[in-house]
């Protein structure tokens, strides 16, 4: 690389070298010399191109000078034409037939379909095996009771494994959109200038060949995809449907890291992702043990969703049969989209593999916290007995901040002392129900049971449609 100009950070810190090839300058020209001989293959057998002129085009077909093309584009300020006139130098024989009928998009916009189809079945590939990573740890930690927080303050207990479940649950539902997404995006095909077809009927006539036989020839990744309608390009909708799937994945991986963020400051101290150990938190700080890949994800993620908005104006505003407002942008939303969730999903994937869950300091934080929640199940008890539920509410909040305000002070929690010396109180439940009451491990519902069954419906969905 040449470090003397800017360079994107797609360009080598973010993404897979797999990602990174797919919408490279070199892929992108080599389908559309792809596209070309499809084309020039279909006229072949309509009669249109000899056998020569063909063999030529194949024969020529790798031989590609992007510096020649670019060179060529200094003149012409037309991408297209440049590598039409750069491919003809090569191909002697055959140059005069490139391009036979279409327009700019039927090669441009082909090839972009192919890419982004690619491009899905890596992130696909990546988002089935972060299933998976999270299927082995939700079944580990399944029965391990934690204390769980709304409002980042404590609140009942829950399970490790449970929570978990949550983030997978995401997951799934993503995983299951992009089987949508790929179902409904469509390429343009062979369809000429502004989607009629007019270029290609006037060249077949009086041959035996329809135009929808042009398409037959094109790559096998948008062969079954192609359009029925369209204007000069592919729907736009479809980079809408692409984008909103790509938000969502980089939402649901944000969730995740943004909770692991939380759960890894001190204050809390349950989870934190794996630290290298030749890995440095803070230049001025040695002793730091930043979150710094779930902070990369975070900030990733957040790039992400704020490209919904262009590609939906793109679909707007391209007016009539087309215009150049999706163009430009073009270029670097869908690379970059792309190339960010193909880095959050690789990043997420360490953290929860790597996930280190200290289990000493979640089970300090349940004695601390989760004997509050035993109140509702002793407030409820004690009325069946004939209590008074407005008194006895009271009672037990007050004992409730007494409680809460030895937890502040770094105390062991003394609710159960309170509890069973408050005469009221104990008039209604013995201390052996109290000790039950308090017994965390009663209080966490079917958690347990339901995430084990959601992993069965990960592995069910995921064999469904042959990735078990």
């Amino acid at each position: 690389m040449n470090f003397s100009y800017y360079l994107s950070p797609f360009s080598w810190r973010y993404g897979s070298k797999e990602m990174r090839f797919l919408f490279s300058e070199e892929y992108k020209f080599k389908l559309w010399r792809k596209i070309w001989v499809a084309l020039a293959t279909s006229e072949y057998k309509a009669g249109l191109v000899s056998k020569k002129e063909l063999d030529d085009l194949k024969k020529h077909q790798n031989n590609i000078d992007i510096d020649r093309i670019l060179e060529i584009e200094k003149e012409t300020k037309h991408d297209v034409v440049s590598a039409i006139r750069e491919y003809a130098e090569k191909a002697k024989k055959g140059g005069g037939k490139i391009h036979l009928g279409a327009t700019s998009m039927d090669i441009q916009d082909n090839a972009d379909m192919v890419r982004i189809v690619e491009a899905l079945t890596l992130v696909e590939k990546k988002l089935i095996s972060l299933l998976k990573e999270f299927s082995v740890k939700i079944a580990k930690y399944a029965d391990l009771p934690c204390i769980a927080f709304t409002h980042l303050q404590p609140a009942e207990p829950t399970t490790v494994g449970y929570r978990l479940a949550l983030y997978a649950q995401d997951l799934l539902t993503d995983f299951n959109y992009l089987q949508f997404v790929k179902q409904n995006i469509v390429a343009k095909g062979f369809k000429g200038a502004v989607g009629t077809a007019a270029s290609y009927d006037s060249l077949l006539k009086n041959t035996n060949y329809a135009v929808d036989d042009l398409d037959k020839e094109l790559p096998s990744e948008i062969r079954s995809r192609i359009a029925l309608i369209s204007s000069q390009v592919y729907p736009r909708k479809s980079d809408v449907l692409v984008i909103s799937l790509l938000s969502s994945i980089a939402s649901s991986c944000a969730k995740f890291a943004s909770d692991v963020r939380i759960l890894q400051s001190p204050q809390y101290g349950e989870w934190s992702e794996p630290f290298g150990k030749s890995q440095v938190g803070s230049s001025a700080m040695p002793f730091k043990r930043n979150p710094i890949t779930s902070e990369n994800i975070c900030s990733l993620a957040r790039y992400v969703v704020q490209l919904s908005p262009v590609v939906c104006e793109n679909a707007m505003h391209s007016y009539l049969e087309r215009t150049l407002d999706d163009s430009a942008n073009k270029r670097v939303v869908i690379p970059e989209a792309f190339l960010s969730v193909d880095h959050i999903l690789i990043s997420t994937e360490k953290v929860i593999s790597g996930l280190v869950v200290n289990t000493e300091k979640i089970a300090s934080n349940l004695s601390a916290y989760a004997p509050f929640a035993a109140t509702e199940t002793l407030l409820l008890t004690a009325v069946k007995k004939g209590g008074n539920r407005q008194e006895l509410h009271e009672r037990m909040r007050t004992i409730s901040m007494r409680a809460w305000e030895k937890v502040q002070e770094g105390k062991e929690n003394p609710m159960s002392k309170f509890l069973k010396e408050d005469r009221l109180i104990t008039h209604f439940i013995s201390e052996k129900e109290i000790d039950s009451a308090l017994d965390v491990t009663k209080h966490v519902g079917t958690a347990p049971k339901r995430a084990k069954i959601f992993i069965q419906k990960i592995r069910a969905c995921l064999k469904s449609i042959h990735y078990g």
